[in-house]
């Protein structure tokens, strides 16, 4: 698969425009998932991170513009996407260090490395549970083709001792997530994420540790907008929800 040509692409800002990110007209295009997802790490300066299935970079470039001084690193299976990332890097001014390569099969210089932090926004659906995209980029990004498991299995295995995997995902995937964890990884937290107040939970981010003996904690939904419904053109998030998403802000755990 070939880079993207300029007329195939749009750049647009995220963090109030800290962050500035080519991405397909066509393609897979980022929403605010891989922003929260950056928001819940707790990185420090000069920690090391790891994104597996980095696409065009936004959840490592939305890290880096919160946390000064981290070591990026992102693995990306598609050759145009792994592309725009490092493009995007540039643009950004943020060393960043992509690999092409499926996160079953790393390659070697990568296996002999280990991060403090491992982030990672995999296909949300398993294969059949959603149409197909005409677009080959978007369908990869969406439909499962490497299973759930491996992704934390990958993970776990690129952890420092004591080290952090943050995993954003749909909120009825968290069973096939926490029996990945089981064998790997301990100290598991998930913070449920609801559209407004009394819905449903849509989506989860989960929080494990590599060696951590904590219990088991599910925390109470963060709630993404102000109101019982949709009711105006325009965003409705909430107070600590904005403030992530345009200002940058970190998003705290209960």
């Amino acid at each position: 698969m070939t880079g993207f040509a300029d007329n195939e692409l749009s750049r647009n800002g995220f963090l109030g425009g800290r962050v500035q990110l080519w991405q397909p007209l066509a393609g897979y295009r980022a929403g605010v998932d891989p922003v929260l997802l950056a928001a819940s790490v707790p990185a420090r300066p000069k920690d090391a991170v790891l994104e597996l299935g980095c696409g065009a970079g936004q959840a490592l470039l939305c890290l880096g513009a919160r946390v000064p001084q981290l070591s990026l690193t992102g693995v990306e299976l598609q050759p145009s996407y792994a592309d725009l990332a490092r493009r995007n890097a540039a643009a950004n001014a943020q060393p960043m260090e992509v690999f092409e390569a499926d996160l079953s099969a790393l390659p070697e210089p990568l296996k002999q490395r280990q991060f403090t932090h491992v982030i990672a926004n995999p296909p949300y659906y398993k294969p059949g549970a959603h149409s197909p995209a005409r677009d080959a980029g978007r369908q990869v990004a969406l439909g499962e083709r490497t299973p759930l498991a491996a992704w934390i299995r990958t993970a776990s295995r690129r952890l420092a001792h004591r080290g952090y995997l943050h995993m954003i995902q749909r909120a009825d995937r968290l069973p096939d997530m926490l029996t990945a964890c089981a064998d790997c990884l301990g100290s598991v937290e998930v913070l449920p994420l609801a559209p407004r107040q009394n819905r449903a939970a849509e989506l989860v981010i989960l929080r494990a540790r590599k060696g951590g003996r904590a219990d088991f904690r599910l925390h109470a939904p963060l709630i993404l907008h102000e109101g019982a419904r949709h009711e105006r053109d325009g965003d409705s998030y909430s107070p600590q929800i904005r403030a992530v998403l345009r200002d940058g802000a970190a998003l705290p755990w209960p």
